[in-house]
């Protein structure tokens, strides 16, 4: 269970005003992080790939609300934090938000599946589907991407820093097991 509010999309004509977003970032175990946010609520997390953030060569702009983010996943990775407690702005399709809400319901130390996720929609089957919205998920960490698993318990793939390696650190992390690679079902 999570403490987080997810906040409305922002209404047409406001997602791409003239201030500027919220932005701070953070060094961690798993690379740098970057944090955005816009209109009181966090709307994006990066890790770095290959050395890189999305918004590398902009100052940093921070707010009460990424100062606590910042903390928060500090706590994260020092261990002393299995919860986030922040606004969240989820910018997707209808079933991505779905899916990313279903989400926020798998605790810290516990993982699911892709099949286990499509059933909470109504079709285990739909696997292919969820795992497009998982990968699109713009809040990684926050919204806990790293724990689904392949239907074996296999890590199966990451889009976020370095991929698998990322993952299977996060997992580590949190004492989560899982196999090596996808296992296949004979």
């Amino acid at each position: 269970m999570t403490d987080l509010v997810l906040v409305p999309p922002l209404p047409p004509g406001r997602a791409d005003d003239d201030e500027p977003p919220g932005l701070v970032r953070l060094d961690s175990p798993v690379g740098r992080i970057e944090i955005v946010s816009r209109h009181f609520a966090v709307e994006g997390l990066a890790i770095e790939r290959e050395g890189v953030l999305p918004h590398d060569g902009q100052p940093e702009r921070p707010d009460n609300l990424l100062d606590a983010a910042r903390r928060q996943v500090d706590g994260y990775f020092e261990g002393v934090r299995t919860r986030f407690d922040l606004p969240l702005r989820l910018v997707g399709s209808s079933f991505q938000r779905s899916v990313w809400s279903a989400l926020l319901e798998v605790e810290w130390g516990r993982a699911t599946t892709y099949g286990r996720l499509g059933g909470t929609f109504g079709n285990p089957r739909a696997g292919r589907a969820v795992g497009g919205a998982v990968a699109a998920n713009p809040l990684p960490l926050l919204v806990p991407c790293h724990r689904v698993l392949g239907r074996t318990g296999g890590v199966t793939g990451y889009t976020v820093g370095t991929g698998v390696e990322t993952k299977k650190w996060l997992l580590r992390h949190e004492g989560i097991a899982f196999r090596e690679g996808p296992v296949p079902l004979d």
